[in-house]
């Protein structure tokens, strides 16, 4: 036999004894999967019947013989046959096969159509999945005909020459564990907190709220948290419905205010009251002051997360503020400076500062014209004042002139988007 082989080949061949009685047919194979890049096989499941249907499990150390038939060294009398599938963390059939995995090299959703394997010393390794139409040919038994067609009437064509296939290190699979609704293959996992937020979010849209949530637990909290800030806020639904109450307050605890202030919006009021105790004090309280602001105004879509420092810090202060938040949630590129009661006295960036001696005050860094908005101003002023000025974050003050918020040109748009489409809706 090849060095590489498929499973669309072998599934549903007679599994002999050693004895050459039939024990059944290869209805799946169970893999371990381990620390091991690719997972080896551990056990052939079989089956015999038709409507009494039962199913044994057989080591895969016990093959001897891998080819137009599997032989195995064991007695029929010692094979144990019952009416469930036996279970393992990682099956072809019920795991991989016709199930929707994350390429995460490519960054897109495919559908598994075969399983490509390599054979050393008599076991097999999971090396590729193949997605494309050959794979789905092959298994359907076509693959011959559509072959022979082809070779005759459209001899260039890439179906011909073309293998869809994906490596397994570069997979995740979406449904891995579904009854526990739990991913367990690390390494792909690590490959997957690799791909940038934003396109892990457009990946998730396109999944059924199964694969949402299972794609979405797999990955490490600091991912999930900047995954579900750039969600949509019918999906970011979809992902706190799926949770415990504990669990979502937990996660909107650690996102920018803004963020969760939208989505709590959206809530049902009773869900929101919930979501609300079961977060720190001082969280809930911020949310709480946004929540009362309208949501287009200042006040609504500035968040509570930023940066700031007295107003006899030096660059030096700038520089550890920034090394000590580049986890955090906060926009670590602009600082405000503030006096005792937390009045505005100017704002920077790092730009303004990053070339500067440590020893300089940070005051003198600060932009020469101190720009803000009051939390009750309107859409237009905010974006106005961006425009004119070409910041991409804008301060927000109370009444009384206090730091209360800063307002991010993302924030901006995303309403200014959502304002266009709803006129643009209304002309249709």
């Amino acid at each position: 036999m090849d060095l590489f082989i498929f499973f669309s080949e072998i599934l549903g061949k007679k599994v002999i004894d050693q004895n050459d009685d039939l024990l059944g047919t290869l209805c799946d194979v169970g893999m371990n999967v381990g620390k091991d890049v690719y997972p080896k096989s551990s056990h052939l499941v079989i089956k015999k019947g038709f409507f009494g249907r039962r199913f044994a499990q057989i080591p895969w150390g016990k093959v001897c013989e891998l080819n137009k038939k599997f032989k195995v060294l064991v007695a029929k009398e010692e094979v144990k046959y019952q009416k469930e599938r036996p279970q393992y963390e990682l099956t072809v059939c019920r795991d991989v096969l016709d199930q929707q995995v994350v390429d995460t090299d490519d960054q897109k959703v495919v559908r598994v159509n075969d399983v490509n394997f390599l054979k050393v010393d008599n076991y097999l390794y999971m090396a590729h999945v193949d997605v494309g139409m050959r794979g789905l040919a092959r298994r359907l038994g076509w693959s011959e005909a559509i072959d022979a067609f082809l070779k005759t009437f459209f001899a260039r064509s890439t179906y011909l020459t073309r293998e869809d296939f994906i490596p397994w290190k570069n997979t995740q699979v979406l449904t891995l564990g579904r009854t526990k609704n739990v991913l367990r293959l690390n390494i792909a996992k690590e490959k997957l907190s690799q791909i940038p937020p934003a396109e892990l979010a457009e990946i998730m849209e396109d999944l059924d709220i199964f694969e949402k949530y299972s794609l979405f637990k797999s990955l490490e909290s600091s991912v999930q948290q900047r995954v579900f800030s750039d969600l949509a806020t019918p999906e970011q639904e979809e992902i706190i419905d799926q949770m415990s109450d504990e669990a979502a307050g937990k996660l909107l605890e650690s996102i920018p205010s803004d963020d969760a202030v939208d989505l709590l919006l959206n809530l049902p009021k009773e869900k929101t009251i919930v979501l609300m105790r079961l977060m720190g004090t001082k969280k809930s309280k911020k949310l709480r002051e946004l929540l009362d602001f309208e949501r287009d105004s200042a006040g609504g879509l500035m968040t509570t997360e930023y940066l700031y420092l007295p107003q006899n810090a030096l660059v030096k202060d700038a520089m550890k503020k920034i090394q000590e938040n580049v986890q955090s949630s906060a926009n670590i590129y602009h600082i405000y400076i503030v006096d005792e009661k937390h009045h505005l006295l100017g704002f920077t960036s790092l730009r303004n500062f990053i070339n500067e001696d440590s020893w300089t005050p940070i005051l003198d860094t600060c932009y020469p014209k101190n720009v803000f908005v009051h939390t009750d101003d309107g859409m237009e002023e905010i974006a106005l004042l961006l425009e004119k000025y070409k910041f991409s974050v804008i301060p927000v003050l109370d009444e009384n002139d206090v730091l209360k918020g800063v307002i991010t040109i993302d924030d901006v748009l995303e309403e200014l988007i959502s304002i266009a489409w709803g006129k643009y809706k209304e002309k249709l």
